[in-house]
């Protein structure tokens, strides 16, 4: 039980850091605030506002392991590097698939919504 909120503890303070010093966790951070009461409008039923959520909470979850790899990458070395640049460059377009996702299951159900 120890090590569950530990890890808990842990969690909340890599999400304090990152509203506090990362502006896209910051902003991805009010997106998930902002888009839950328009997901509870939106969403036909549990499962479409749990998937709503969920693709904005994989952008969140994305961010925070891109984020991750730039702090480990900055502490190996602040000196231009080809292997370093490629896991950089990794890790931002795991970010734009997550978005990509979550704005394609976001923009069809507007258009459900709007066009029904």
């Amino acid at each position: 039980m120890n090590r569950l909120l530990s890890a808990f503890v842990n969690s909340i303070a890599a999400l304090k850091h990152g509203f506090k010093n990362e502006a896209p966790i910051r902003q991805e951070i009010i997106l998930l605030f902002i888009s839950l009461p328009i997901a509870l409008f939106l969403a036909e039923d549990a499962w479409h506002f749990l998937l709503l959520v969920s693709v904005i909470l994989l952008i969140l979850i994305v961010e925070l392991l891109n984020t991750g790899i730039e702090a480990l990458t900055d502490e190996i070395t602040l000196e231009h590097s080809k292997q370093i640049k490629i896991a950089k460059d990794c890790g931002s377009a795991a970010v734009l698939g997550s978005t990509l996702i979550a704005a394609s299951v976001w923009l069809l159900t507007l258009w459900q919504y709007f066009t029904s």
